[in-house]
């Protein structure tokens, strides 16, 4: 007997025949999984070397002004006012998805019946479905207008506020639903022992089930935060196309710490990075020039900056994960 215990499969030449062709097709479809991530990275890098050869990579990583077309001594590539769209559309979105997505992934798990959970889960799953191009217009004609009127006057029609907002709505159901199901997950007994010892629901939810399926949680965040780094339809058209970097000021305090008022971002037009790809390629640049390029330079930072992401998400997972 092996170490691994008995096996206890058929042993038919039929049956290890089809095991074998199942296990043949299932390896083809990891390989062409992993193949094509990596064609997309050398697609990638091929075009991003040939950019970097002849703009120099700090000039691109510290720049503060975007212009990838000619103007006076030529194009501009200055990354900085694009990482400073897309951070502020992503912390934006966080802040509504992660506590909104949170909230709800606990009333499913540990307060809905099972007739509320088979209605709120599809509507969930609807919610996700909602093609993101309808988000955005829905962030121009509802939700800009909406906060003109009310909160903020001045805001711009085309503005990071909204973008964010409608960027977090559409993360909600990934947070939300990868957190129900490791909540899910801990077993009932944990809850009974929570119960015996006199806890009341709320803490048994807070005390117990979140801090045991904190690994799924938090790999739905990161997940969510990937998702919204590389949204594309929403910002493009509610938060327009402008590479603006907002007015830097300094603290008088420890030498002069520099700051950024949220209003000069939020309020604004901006431009993320997948905003700023959509633009060169929708433009008349022709396929080999040093702006065509940059799209690819622009497409492998976000490739690097997600793939990063994706790998904290799953040493959270590894570093957390419960067995039972």
């Amino acid at each position: 007997m092996s170490s691994e215990g008995p096996d206890l499969q058929r042993a038919g030449t039929i049956n290890r025949l089809r095991e074998r062709s199942y296990s043949g097709f299932f390896l083809v479809c990891a390989a062409v999984t992993l193949l094509t991530t990596i064609a997309i990275f050398l697609t990638l890098l091929s075009d991003a070397v040939a950019f970097f050869i002849e703009y120099n990579v700090i000039e691109f990583l510290t720049g503060l002004e975007w212009s990838p077309n000619p103007r006076g001594d030529g194009y501009i590539f200055g990354i900085i006012p694009l990482l400073i769209g897309t951070i502020v559309v992503t912390i934006t979105a966080a802040f509504v998805a992660i506590p909104i997505g949170t909230l709800t992934a606990i009333y499913l798990s540990e307060y809905a019946t099972s007739r509320a959970r088979s209605i709120l889960k599809p509507m969930l799953e609807i919610l996700a479905g909602i093609p993101t191009v309808v988000y955005g217009y829905f962030a121009l004609v509802y939700v800009t207008p909406a906060l003109k009127a009310t909160l903020f006057p001045g805001i711009s029609t085309f503005n990071a506020l909204s973008a964010s907002l409608m960027v977090g709505i559409m993360t909600i159901p990934m947070v939300s639903s990868i957190s129900e199901d490791a909540m899910s997950a801990v077993p009932d007994d944990l809850r009974q022992a929570g119960y015996g010892l006199g806890a009341t629901k709320f803490e048994v939810s807070t005390g117990i089930v979140v801090p045991a399926s904190v690994s799924g949680i938090a790999s739905s965040y990161i997940l969510a935060v990937s998702r919204a780094i590389g949204e594309t339809m929403i910002v493009v058209v509610a938060m327009g196309a402008q590479a603006n970097l907002p007015p830097i000021s300094e603290l008088p305090v420890a030498g002069g710490i520099p700051i950024v008022n949220p209003a000069d971002v939020l309020l604004e037009p901006g431009m993320t990075i997948t905003v700023a790809m959509v633009q060169i390629a929708g433009g008349d640049l022709t396929g080999g020039s040093i702006a065509y390029d940059a799209m690819f330079a622009l497409g492998l930072t976000l490739f690097v900056v997600t793939l990063i992401m994706n790998v904290i998400s799953d040493l959270i997972a590894q570093r957390y994960r419960e067995e039972y």
